[in-house]
């Protein structure tokens, strides 16, 4: 049996129950069944190493941030096939999130709302399950450590949260990712104001430079941006980018945007909407920050991504990478391999 045809038979058990208590259910089966080595069923993509912020990755398709926010479950989603695997947001102390429910399915739509608020175990215990997992230990891929703030750090002191996330993470992380563009954190997308962002690269770049020293090696840097920018907050965000020498921006995360699926049972829910209706605002977002940048910081594309065809529309707007999340949700993992091959069809 394929994974399409295993994937299309578990989908409707799966949506049958609270978007939450799937999530739940299903890391802890895959983790399981990679323990078990009955993941090879899974057909994963051929080989096309792409070189991005001095890392070379497998394949240019990766998991986005937001379904392993604990790193509780990295070899299970190392066997279907990333390029690269991003877990968290984690902040420097544990949280429980918002109150339950805090995800919805708009299956008309393919999309997900959710308002989970960065709910993790914290740093120490994040970085343990790094540590603990087979993919960290025998360096078998690219692994993406993203940090935030905790939701009652003083938006004023968020810059100490994200430093002593990045000085814990940064020594098991190929790659470390800023995340101030959640919009389930109290004002958090204030982070990418023009004098806020400037102060806070200002900082991480600053303690980049010496764990750099301490550690003997350098960690990429990369910046996770909203969608719901305009021209002037692009033109502001690239220009800090470059100017602060950051390796990497990731664009775009969730909107809170609703034209797309006005009407549609929970589109009135507050979060985060991701999936097919985020596509075309991020897409936008991509090729506009490319002018911005063009060479000098690549760009990794999310946002809406459920076809090779997708895949390859970010690659076209000016992305290097891309990461997939909600899709994973509607498709299955047959989308990892289906993105990985039409984008190598592409080169």
């Amino acid at each position: 049996m394929s994974d399409k045809l295993l994937y299309a038979l578990a989908r409707p058990l799966l949506f049958s129950l609270d978007p939450e208590t799937a999530h739940n259910v299903t890391l802890p089966a895959l983790r399981r069944a990679a323990a078990l080595g009955l993941t090879g069923i899974v057909r994963k993509p051929k080989p096309d190493p792409r070189t991005v912020m001095g890392i070379t990755f497998p394949n240019p398709v990766g998991l986005a941030a937001g379904l392993d926010k604990d790193g509780a479950y990295i070899d299970g989603l190392a066997a279907l096939g990333f390029g690269s695997i991003e877990i968290g947001t984690v902040t420097p102390r544990a949280q429980p999130g918002n109150p339950r429910p805090r995800m919805f399915r708009l299956p008309a739509a393919r999309g997900i709302i959710n308002r989970m608020g960065f709910n993790n175990g914290g740093v120490d215990a994040f970085v343990a399950n790094v540590q603990a997992s087979r993919f960290y230990q025998e360096r078998q891929g690219v692994l993406g450590l993203n940090i935030g703030k905790n939701a009652d750090t003083p938006i004023e002191r968020a810059a100490d949260d994200y430093v002593a996330c990045l000085q814990k993470v940064y020594p098991y992380a190929s790659y470390v990712t800023v995340n101030i563009s959640s919009p389930n954190t109290k004002n958090l997308r204030q982070l990418q104001g023009a004098s806020e962002l400037d102060a806070l690269l200002s900082q991480l770049k600053e303690e980049q430079s010496r764990l750099a020293d301490k550690y003997g090696h350098y960690v990429p840097l990369a910046l996770k941006i909203a969608p719901d920018v305009d021209g002037d907050q692009i033109r502001n965000i690239g220009g800090a980018l470059v100017r602060h020498g950051i390796d990497g921006v990731i664009a775009t995360n969730t909107t809170l945007a609703r034209r797309d699926v006005e009407g549609m049972r929970h589109s009135a829910e507050q979060g985060g909407l991701s999936g097919a209706p985020v596509f075309e605002q991020s897409t936008i977002v991509i090729r506009a920050l490319k002018a911005e940048v063009g060479n000098a910081v690549p760009i990794i594309g999310v946002g809406g991504i459920l076809s090779g065809r997708d895949a390859k529309a970010k690659i076209d707007a000016g992305a290097q990478l891309v990461q997939l999340y909600s899709g994973l949700i509607y498709r299955g993992p047959a989308l990892v391999r289906e993105c990985a091959d039409a984008l190598r069809a592409q080169r």
